[in-house]
């Protein structure tokens, strides 16, 4: 029996059944959406973490280490610093929100602010766009069971789904809170031990730096490499990890203001610390085992034996309770979605609460489903996670700050900006093959354009009030 695999398939069961447990306890929709807004700064930070360090910040951070080095610090590093102007600037003024007009999810503030229509578009965007984000996570899942005993990926992204879906659906916010915190506590602990016994063995980080500067020097430029600059990162990512509607609704949870600030920034704090480990193994797994898939980089190097089959295992541990923990944000913002933006306000504005916690429930295992065979299709990790990004960027930056600090702009204005904003960064997503245009990436070309569109429509919509008021 390969005692790997029956480590990860031992704590699979625990995190089910601590999942049930907890799910027990829900037997509302507000339980389930927003935990009852009584999570403290130690869950609030370990589930912010939890969903913030998943199959990118893992298996592709890793493998962007193998292929380009110290560089990939940007991957985890971009969302550490989405995370510190979430916890002092976004965060307090979101939740200060929520808890004035009892909001639930995101689509529950864009209706506030710009009206029903909105919500519908961005409920309706945000679907599609986490399937993608989803099936990544689940992608990652099957990755470490493949190469640990050989099982085929489809089946190992099956395996993965029924695992979140089984201990999320219960509970939704509340058990993903308390299943995250052992979750977290797994990956961190894995990677702190793995690291040291990597880098030996390649002869220390001395040894590192020096087969790195003999493959490539550029390996060891943490700032450029392989044509993408950190800013490339940055403007990929850090706008993501402030409106992202998953960590938004994490943020509803927190019981004050001041679990916001110390939570989030935490959060922020760990994920640049962290951000330095899956490189490093990456190009320790590059030193070791050149010409591999880099995908297999991160499973290869814990599954071999340069490492004790213990520690390698407890590592395989850490990487699958990354993915899962990461899925469970992202399952969470499909369920909530489809539940309460869609079904709840558009289909069925009369359903009672027993009836949105059980649709809720429902959407949570459709979603895990959809994304589990969108999973055997893609079969790639850092490009759906890409797309997830770039999307979830241009779509809702631009209204949610905007609406957060004007006034006047309505639907016409939040409408216009998400629909030509996703328009335009598709079309040089597939125009440039994801490249953009110098040091401009689609992601932030399409935020840039999303900005025109709202302040045009903006500008168009008060010449024409003036107009109309001076006749």
């Amino acid at each position: 029996m390969n005692i790997q695999l029956v480590l990860i398939l031992s704590y699979a069961v625990v995190l089910v059944l601590i999942g049930l447990f907890v799910g027990r306890w829900v037997t509302t929709s507000r339980s389930f959406f927003v935990a009852g807004r009584k999570l403290g700064p130690v869950l609030l930070c370990a589930t912010m973490l939890a969903a913030n360090i998943g199959s990118g910040s893992t298996v592709g951070a890793a493998s962007i280490g193998y292929q380009f080095g110290w560089s990939g610090w940007w991957w985890v590093g971009a969302a550490g610093i989405g995370s510190m102007l979430l916890a002092f600037w976004l965060g307090p003024r979101i939740w200060q929100l929520s808890v004035k007009h009892d909001l639930r999810t995101v689509g529950d503030y864009l209706e506030l602010r710009y009206g029903r229509s909105v919500r519908g578009a961005m409920a309706a965007m945000l679907w599609i766009q986490t399937l993608f984000a989803l099936s990544a996570q689940l992608v990652a899942i099957a990755t470490i069971l493949n190469v640990v005993a050989s099982v085929p990926i489809v089946w190992g992204c099956v395996l993965g789904g029924s695992v979140l879906i089984t201990y999320f659906t219960p509970g939704g916010l509340l058990t993903s809170a308390w299943v995250n915190l052992v979750q977290l506590i797994v990956l961190l602990v894995g990677f702190c031990l793995v690291l040291p016994f990597a880098l030996d063995s390649v002869g220390g980080l001395n040894g590192l730096i020096a087969s790195s500067r003999d493959m490539n020097p550029e390996l060891l430029d943490p700032w450029y490499s392989g044509g993408r600059s950190g800013f490339y990162y940055l403007a990929l990512l850090v706008p993501a990890f402030i409106v992202s509607p998953g960590l938004l609704q994490k943020i509803y949870g927190a019981r004050d203001m001041r679990t916001v600030r110390i939570g989030v920034a935490a959060s922020g704090i760990v994920l640049m610390v962290f951000a330095i480990i899956p490189p490093t193994l990456g190009m320790v797994a590059r030193t070791l085992f050149p010409g591999i898939n880099p995908t297999l980089a991160l499973a290869t190097l814990l599954a071999s034996e340069e490492l004790p089959v213990l520690l390698g295992s407890v590592g395989l541990a850490a990487v699958f309770s990354a993915e899962v923990s990461s899925s469970d944000a992202i399952l969470f913002m499909l369920s909530t979605s489809l539940s309460r933006d869609l079904y709840h306000r558009f289909l069925n504005p009369k359903a009672d609460d027993a009836t949105v916690l059980r649709v809720a429930r429902v959407s949570a295992v459709a979603g895990g489903v959809m994304a589990v065979i969108l999973a055997g299709i893609l079969q790639t990790v850092i490009g759906a996670l890409t797309i997830f990004y770039s999307l979830l960027s241009v779509t809702l930056f631009v209204p949610l700050i905007a609406g957060l600090y004007t006034r006047k702009p309505g639907t016409p204005e939040a409408l216009t900006s998400m629909m030509v904003g996703v328009t335009v960064c598709l079309a040089v997503h597939l125009r440039t093959g994801g490249n953009g245009y110098g040091s401009w990436n689609p992601t932030l070309i399409g935020v840039a354009v999303a900005g025109m569109g709202f302040v045009s429509v903006a500008i168009v919509r008060g010449l024409r009030e003036r107009k109309y008021n001076e006749s």
